[in-house]
Formats: C-alpha cells, sequence, structure tokens
C-alpha cells in the first residue's frame, strides 16, 4: 500500500470507527430509560464485543500466539486502561456532572498526548498542530453546548479525568509497533476490559440493575436484548477493531484527534434517530473541530520527523523501498491482514 494510500484507508477506517462508536448513545439510550442501569450495559456490551471478536482475533493471529506472550504487557495495560477504565470512570463522572462535561473532560484526551509528548521530547510541536488543536476543541465546547451556570463535582471532574487518562491511553497503547495484528490487540483487550467490568460489577463497585423489558427502538417496541446485541456488535466489536486498524496506521496524534469526529456524529445520529435537532453554534463547532483535524493532520508529517511526535506503528509516508521512519515500518512491508510482522521500536 503507497502512503498516501495508507493514510487515506486509515482516515477512512477512522472516520467510519467514529461513525459505529457515535451509534451507542442513540441505542442504550432507549434502553436506560427502560430502568437498565449503564453498569449492566456496559458489561454486557464489552461482554458481547468480547465474543464477537475473538474469532476475528484468533483467525488474524494465525497461528503466532507467542505473540500475545511478548506483547501481554500492551493488552493487558489497554484493557484495563483503554477499554474497562474510560468507560467505568466515564459512567461515575455523568453520575455526578452533566453528561456534556463529562465528555468534554474525556475528550481532553489528544491534549494530554500532545502535552505529555511535548514534555518527554522537550520539542514544540508544529504551529498547525497547535492551532488545529486550540481549534478543535472550542469547536468541541460549542459541539457539546457546555453553556450556563454549572455547578461541578470535584470528585465527578476528578473521574472524567481519569476517563480522559483511558482515552489517551487508547491511542497510545494501540499505536504502539508490535507484532500483534490490530484486530487481535483489540480483541484481547476487549476480554481483558470485560473481565474487569464483570469483576466490579461482581463486588457491587458497579451498580447492574437489569429488568426484564421491552424498549423503544425507532419506534418499534422491541426486547431489551436487541439494543443491546447491536451495540455490542457495531460500537463495541466493530468500532474497535477498525479503529485499532486506523490508529496503527495514522499513529496517536492524528487518530486522537480524528476520533473527535464521534461527537460530531452523534449530534446528527441524535439528530435523525431521535429528533433531537442541533443548534446553530453546534453546526459552528461541527466546522471548527473539522479545521482543527486537518491543521493537526497538516502539522503530523513535521512532527514526526522532528521527533515531536511518536511516528506510526506503520510509516505512512515512506515511498516502496525507502528506509522506514525511525520506530515505524513501510506501509508496503504490511501483510495481507493488516497486522503485519511490525518490528519494534529499539
Amino acid at each position: 500500500m503507497q502512503g498516501s494510500s495508507a493514510r487515506s484507508a486509515g482516515i477512512a477506517a477512522g472516520l467510519v470507527a467514529a461513525l459505529a462508536f457515535a451509534t451507542s448513545g442513540p441505542v442504550v439510550k432507549p434502553l436506560l430509560a427502560a430502568g437498565w442501569s449503564p453498569g449492566a450495559a456496559i458489561v454486557v456490551r464489552l461482554t458481547i464485543g468480547a465474543v464477537l471478536l475473538a474469532g476475528p482475533a484468533v483467525w488474524a493471529l494465525r497461528g503466532r500466539w507467542s505473540a500475545l506472550r511478548t506483547d501481554w504487557a500492551t493488552v493487558v495495560g489497554l484493557g484495563l486502561l483503554g477499554v474497562a477504565g474510560a468507560s467505568t470512570l466515564y459512567f461515575f463522572a455523568v453520575d455526578r456532572l452533566p453528561v456534556a462535561v463529562a465528555l468534554l473532560v474525556e475528550y481532553t484526551g489528544p491534549l494530554l498526548l500532545l502535552l505529555w509528548a511535548w514534555a518527554r521530547t522537550g520539542r514544540t510541536p508544529a504551529r498547525a498542530t497547535l492551532v488545529g488543536a486550540a481549534l478543535a476543541m472550542g469547536g468541541l465546547v460549542l459541539v457539546l453546548d457546555v453553556t450556563g451556570s454549572l455547578d461541578l463535582d470535584p470528585l465527578g471532574l476528578l473521574f472524567a479525568g481519569g476517563a480522559a487518562v483511558g482515552n489517551a491511553a487508547y491511542f497510545a497503547l494501540t499505536a504502539r509497533p508490535i507484532s500483534l495484528p490490530p484486530v487481535s490487540l483489540a480483541g484481547a483487550a476487549m476480554a481483558v476490559g470485560a473481565v474487569v467490568v464483570a469483576v466490579l460489577a461482581a463486588v457491587g463497585v458497579l451498580p447492574v440493575e437489569a429488568p426484564d423489558v421491552r424498549v423503544d427502538v425507532l419506534g418499534a417496541q422491541v426486547h431489551w436484548a436487541v439494543p443491546l446485541l447491536v451495540v455490542g456488535a457495531v460500537p463495541t466489536a466493530f468500532a474497535y477493531a477498525v479503529s485499532a486498524v486506523s490508529v496503527r496506521l495514522l499513529g496517536e496524534r492524528l487518530a486522537s484527534f480524528l476520533a473527535l469526529s464521534e461527537v460530531l456524529l452523534a449530534v446528527l445520529l441524535a439528530w435523525v434517530l431521535l429528533g433531537e435537532q442541533p443548534l446553530l453554534w453546534q453546526a459552528a463547532g461541527a466546522v471548527l473541530v473539522v479545521l482543527g483535524v486537518a491543521l493537526v493532520r497538516a502539522g503530523a508529517d513535521s512532527d514526526v520527523r522532528r521527533g515531536a511526535a511518536p511516528p506510526p506503528a506503520v510509516d505512512v509516508a515512506a515511498a516502496p523501498g525507502a528506509p522506514a521512519a525511525p520506530g515505524g515500518v513501510r506501509a508496503t512491508d504490511l501483510g495481507p491482514d493488516g497486522g503485519g510482522e511490525v518490528t519494534r521500536r529499539a
């Protein structure tokens, strides 16, 4: 796959994953309104996702079980922080904060990654990256409609901050140039996350209420299992698998800012499916987010060349036969499953 084609594929995969993630709210909302607790929905969602991803994850490994043993720390870290941690802490946050505020804090994850790379390397990101980050986050404030007088609970903000760390960890760990194919990494981490949230539910940390009810989905009364099967398949198994491919191709910085499009798509889906029409300033915010992501994309190559950002696990800029950037491999070195034998950073 040529460099520009690989990056285009990564962006396309990221947008598809964002759209899939965005379906979660409209599908789960009627279930929660019918009496299910968020904790119960999270446990079932991750369990279904882990089961559905098991087959593709094993197929992508193709007998290379040693990769799981070699990369176990990344798998466990991703499952704990990026899957179970982010989901659980966000649930605790929305129990104490307005949903928009909790989302806004959680989606500072890309900024945390940018600031961490800046502090660790001592190299200032490109001007396009900084301006793009500011525009994207400002646009996100408008899209989430965080207005009015807010009484913010300190513990809720702490939980939301923890969710932001989990969000950042998801991209940082998924972007690592390891030997596990992206789908296998997503599947293994999903299994770890499902076990963790099940344990939290069993010991009472996550309240679980799962009444046997019928719910209203798109005007039809369906059994509670229907929305859960949808949310386990689309915004969980499918979304995490496709997102892992995108992050591996784009790197943590561009992929994390591209993921902000999930919020825009969620607003659009709520409009189409639930009749929640967006406001004018939300549309203006969406434009700012798109412009911001475009600027981050423009500054990405410069940041990688100057060592101000980690390179993608797959070097999408390298031409066939050219040496890969430090820490990555050429896109042309990938196998047919998109995983390849990705070499480690030195």
